[in-house]
């Protein structure tokens, strides 16, 4: 793969709005990864308009740190893609929902060159107890066969926040929405690019800090079905 030869191999890209409880146990996880299996990468943070100590202890845990002001998910991981430097990037929740040493499978798979993107796959990885609620449980599902139908792939969760592709591939694609719906067109834009998209299992954790959940289960399912509803399936 042609693209290793760059000086960075990995981006590991983490939008972030006002999560200054859980950032720098998400960035620690990343660079132990990173240190563990010798791999020259960054640690990126984006940002999105955060009003609390956020950037601060990103930076304090040693990530570079991409502020975008437009607020939302998709507005983030745009960014993200745009500013990585790596030949694979890899994009996971700062909510310590995700373990990022589970990155090392999702990177093996980009970097043998048999795929393009990989996806995580939640109900494969097991979901801890509380960590999703049941209506959003459903939402997912009804969602992912909708979506699995209208652009022709085989991809079970397309809402997992923790997902990968190259750089080539991301110079393939054409993305262009703004919120939690991005999750979806990432997976339409790769499946009508012709590319070769993997899945692999990952466990969904539950929120090491608690707070109120950023997701609104009607309001964000609307996007996605919205988009997939309007989406040319190419």
């Amino acid at each position: 793969m042609s693209g290793l030869h760059e000086e960075v191999e990995l981006s590991i890209v983490m939008p972030c709005r006002n999560e200054e409880h859980t950032v720098g146990i998400c960035i620690d996880e990343a660079r132990a990864f990173l240190r563990d299996r010798g791999i020259r990468g960054e640690i990126l943070v984006v940002d999105n308009h955060s009003s609390d100590r956020s950037v601060e202890t990103a930076l304090e845990h040693g990530a570079g740190v991409e502020r975008v002001d437009d607020i939302g998910y998709g507005h983030a991981l745009r960014y993200g893609l745009l500013k990585a430097r790596g030949a694979v990037i890899i994009m996971g929740d700062c909510d310590t929902t995700y373990d990022f040493t589970e990155a090392g499978g999702i990177y093996d798979m980009l970097v043998s060159g048999s795929f393009d993107v990989v996806i995580g796959d939640r109900f494969a990885g097991g979901i801890e107890r509380g960590a999703m609620p049941l209506l959003h449980k459903i939402g997912v599902r009804v969602l992912s066969w909708l979506g699995r139908r209208r652009f022709r792939t085989d991809v079970k969760d397309f809402h997992c926040g923790l997902r990968g592709l190259t750089r080539e591939a991301y110079e393939k694609l054409s993305l262009h929405t703004s919120g939690m719906e991005f999750a979806t067109e990432l997976i339409a834009e790769a499946a009508k690019s012709g590319l070769k998209t993997g899945q692999i299992p990952v466990k969904l954790r539950r929120c090491r800090q608690e707070r109120r959940s950023k997701l609104r289960t009607i309001r964000d399912g609307m996007r996605h079905l919205l988009y997939i509803g309007s989406a040319g399936s190419g």
